[in-house]
């Protein structure tokens, strides 16, 4: 059974107005047809997406009652969703109509050939992507093969977040990293990649930090990352599987370091979890492993709800529904499509940006290039060689 609460943002429900209903009219609409009676649609979120895409969801089913008539919103770890949906589609009994989901459990449908063909299948159903789309954004739907498609963006990192009272050298390199990390043993942690953004982001940021062989080719070309993972797993006292342990532990101070991302970095300090004296730093050299949210429909949904899921796709694709996509910072900025300045943001995501952010991710981001994430064939198989030869060092 999956957990039918909401968000762990769910107040942001709450708030803000009924924004961009107008924006059914928006030429970014596909003619789709209406279904012969409302539907409902269960939606499945593995990547803590409903904080950004909640609000704009429930404007959809404002917008249209004839089309929809009730959401179900659950959430559910992703690596266990994989599995749920090949044995409901092995029996014939799908029952979950979009995931809403990052690139772990994308990677793992497309392996599975879980997920419905979006491109080219449906392309003239959804907007011309390539010009709605920031060009990152764009270049994080070539991942989904078709299969997915990217309805909220961010840098992501890979950032180091610590307790400036308590860490007094701050690394600027992966060697002092790891001998900060030495000299101070279970006081930096980060979380099993396969379920966390800033585990993923850092396994994968560290072939470019490293110079390793092939950044792109994990089981070939990275024997400096995993060699380095190995030896810094030994300063480490546990994985935790998932990322707000991470936070937790920072927040509370029972570890003084963890791996961070930039929406990572705002959102838990905004919600109090981090102190909002937590402060970051990148390793010198980095490149920002980009990252992702995307909509994907499971093989085996009904007919009658596709057309409401493409239509719901091009409006939650719209400026006016994206900008809820800057919530309190969780996947800073967000947003996947051009044109949505803060400004159109609700005010208390304005709020909080402007007390919560950093200056200085500007000139990060300015600085910096971007890569792309591993594919998924890559991607699944880092997942297993960290699983094997360092998580389960610990016991994950």
């Amino acid at each position: 059974m999956f957990d039918h609460s909401l968000s762990r943002r769910s107040f942001l429900v709450a708030t803000g107005g009924l924004a961009g209903l107008a924006a059914g009219t928006s030429p970014l609409f596909a003619a789709l047809a209406k279904p012969a009676s409302p539907v409902t649609l269960n939606v499945v979120d593995v990547a803590g997406n409903l904080a950004l895409t909640q609000k704009a969801i429930e404007n959809y089913r404002k917008a249209k009652p004839d089309w929809v008539s009730r959401i179900v919103f659950s959430k559910a770890p992703s690596p266990e969703l994989p599995g749920k949906i090949k044995a409901q589609q092995d029996a014939n009994s799908v029952d979950i109509d979009l995931v809403l989901t990052g690139t772990d459990a994308l990677a793992a449908g497309i392996e599975q050939k879980l997920w419905v063909e979006l491109i080219p299948a449906h392309a003239a159903d959804l907007p011309k992507l390539q010009d709605v789309y920031l060009a990152p954004a764009w270049a994080m739907q070539s991942l989904a093969q078709g299969q997915g498609i990217v309805v909220t963006y961010y840098p992501s990192g890979p950032l180091f977040e610590y307790a400036p009272e308590r860490v007094k050298t701050v690394p600027k390199t992966a060697a002092e990293l790891l001998a900060w990390a030495k000299a101070n043993p279970k006081r930096f942690m980060y979380a099993r990649p396969a379920n966390s953004g800033p585990g993923r982001t850092f396994m994968m940021g560290l072939p470019y930090i490293l110079g390793d062989k092939d950044p792109m080719d994990p089981i070939g070309g990275w024997d400096k990352t995993w060699a380095y993972l190995k030896e810094l797993g030994d300063t480490i006292e546990n994985y935790p599987t998932g990322t707000t342990p991470t936070m937790k532990a920072l927040g509370e101070g029972s570890v003084d370091m963890i791996a961070s991302t930039t929406g990572w970095d705002i959102n838990p300090r905004v919600l109090g979890v981090v102190p909002k004296s937590a402060e970051i730093f990148a390793i010198e050299g980095f490149k920002w492993v980009t990252d992702a949210h995307y909509m994907c429909i499971p093989k085996g949904v009904k007919a009658d709800k596709l057309a409401v899921l493409l239509d719901l796709m091009n409006f939650l694709l719209t400026p006016e529904q994206q900008a809820y996509a800057y919530d309190e910072g969780y996947f800073y900025p967000g947003p996947a499509v051009k044109n949505v300045p803060l400004t159109m943001a609700p005010k208390e995501s304005q709020d909080a940006l402007k007390e919560f952010g950093r200056p200085i991710y500007d000139k990060l981001i300015a600085d910096n290039p971007t890569v792309l994430p591993l594919p998924a064939d890559k991607m699944v198989a880092a997942f297993r060689k960290w699983d094997e030869e360092v998580g389960a060092r610990k016991g994950k």
